[in-house]
């Protein structure tokens, strides 16, 4: 396995990805990118009305994501490692699931165009969770913006990403089942997932299931 530089870490809403980011950024004193979820003026509407504003909430999505991303070339220069809470590739998940037919073939005429220019993380860490657990995050976290969030979209949402990392052989992977831990607030917890991350025999694909500590 080669040297991890450049890490982003991926999941449903909720899974703690902004989270891991920034505490394995403190801990490896690496360059931060995080997702500018706020920037987008039409997330709110989306989540009061998925069918009407899908469109304008994805492809204001997508262009953010690709200039941000963009950046990450040159910011290589001045840091040794990258967090990033998203990959880029991750945009496709929410196309195909709230896009319709005529829309779908104006997203794939660009998102090709777009993706040549985004580099690949050197591992990616996908964590996945209880939909139970992932309305317990949303609702402590208190977002405005995701009051109106349903178990049936997170559902969704969450069999459409095992099905995207079931496929995803772009980069390493490390699939994290986080129902039953909790790194923010465990310094045991994110040790034992620093650990496994960094772990030298680890494979292209691994499943890391953290035991229930009682």
């Amino acid at each position: 396995m080669s040297e991890i530089k450049y890490i982003a870490i991926d999941g449903v809403i909720g899974a703690g990805k902004t989270s891991l980011a920034q505490k394995l950024s403190e801990k490896l004193g690496a360059n931060l990118i995080l997702e500018q979820f706020e920037e987008n003026p039409f997330l709110a509407k989306f989540y009061d009305d998925r069918k009407r504003f899908a469109f304008q909430t994805q492809m204001f999505f997508l262009i953010n994501r690709y200039k941000q991303q963009l950046q990450l070339n040159q910011q290589e220069l001045f840091s040794s490692y990258i967090v990033s809470d998203y990959i880029f590739e991750k945009d496709r998940i929410f196309a195909y699931l709230n896009l319709s037919g005529e829309e779908i073939k104006l997203y794939e005429s660009l998102f090709p165009l777009l993706e040549r220019d985004i580099p690949n993380p050197d591992l990616v860490i996908f964590l996945q969770s209880s939909i139970d657990r992932l309305l317990e995050n949303v609702k402590v976290r208190g977002r405005s913006i995701e009051k109106n969030l349903t178990r049936a979209y997170l559902s969704e949402l969450s069999e459409a990403y095992n099905n995207f990392f079931f496929k995803y052989s772009s980069t390493p992977l490390l699939i994290v089942n986080t129902s039953e831990i909790d790194f923010v607030n465990r310094e045991e917890d994110f040790d034992e997932l620093y650990s496994q991350i960094f772990r030298e025999d680890r494979g292209f694909i691994e499943y890391f299931n953290p035991e229930v500590k009682l």
